[in-house]
């Protein structure tokens, strides 16, 4: 029994090591000369930040999702625009992080609705954790913002929490929502919180 876990948990991490070869060859490909983008945690169909995008043509825009479908539907929209400033990668936000080429920083770092796992037992699952608020914070210049939206209020505060504890980042108040346009599950909700965090 034992060595059957020993040769699937190898198996595994085989799959992992040539899942994130595969990926740093698509960012290096995708995003050669290109060092400052636009980032999208968590993209989904795209809906947002295809908006965003078009409307910043100026700003190169990268989203992240580890569901195919919504990265092909996400694509599909992109595509049908013709736009050279927007790109989309199927992938876990933590292997994204750790491959993406050392020498692109974040403008902005955007998460909109993200799965709030609301049992205690599956926080650890939550998009925000203390390793993600590093992790963008080592890529972001001092002045750029984390923005954060959600309909579940545990989730709120819980992020909110995190960023008043973690020294890279403080609450902006007085920071503007960069762009509005009402996303697929921004129309599901009668009510949601935002956060927004600058890098110290």
């Amino acid at each position: 029994m034992t060595q059957v876990t020993s040769e699937s948990y190898q198996r595994e991490l085989e799959r992992q090591r040539q899942r994130k070869d595969q990926l740093r060859l698509d960012c290096e490909s995708s995003l050669k000369g290109i060092d400052r983008i636009f980032f999208e945690a968590g993209c989904g169909h795209g809906h947002w930040l295809t908006s965003f995008a078009e409307a910043n043509p100026e700003q190169v825009c990268v989203g992240v999702d580890l569901i195919s479908l919504r990265i092909r539907k996400a694509c599909e929209k992109r595509d049908k625009r013709t736009m050279s400033n927007l790109h989309f990668f199927k992938a876990d936000l933590n292997e994204f992080l750790e491959v993406l080429p050392e020498n692109i920083r974040f403008d902005q770092t955007m998460m909109l609705f993200p799965d709030p796992w609301p049992k205690a037992r599956h926080h650890r699952r939550r998009m925000v954790q203390e390793s993600f608020l590093n992790a963008i914070a080592g890529r972001t210049d001092p002045g750029g913002h984390f923005f954060f939206r959600t309909d579940d209020r545990p989730y709120f505060e819980w992020t909110k929490e995190l960023i008043d504890q973690n020294p890279h980042w403080e609450v902006d108040a007085s920071r503007e929502w960069p762009y509005e346009t009402e996303t697929y599950f921004q129309s599901l909700m009668e009510a949601f919180q935002s956060v927004i965090a600058v890098r110290r």
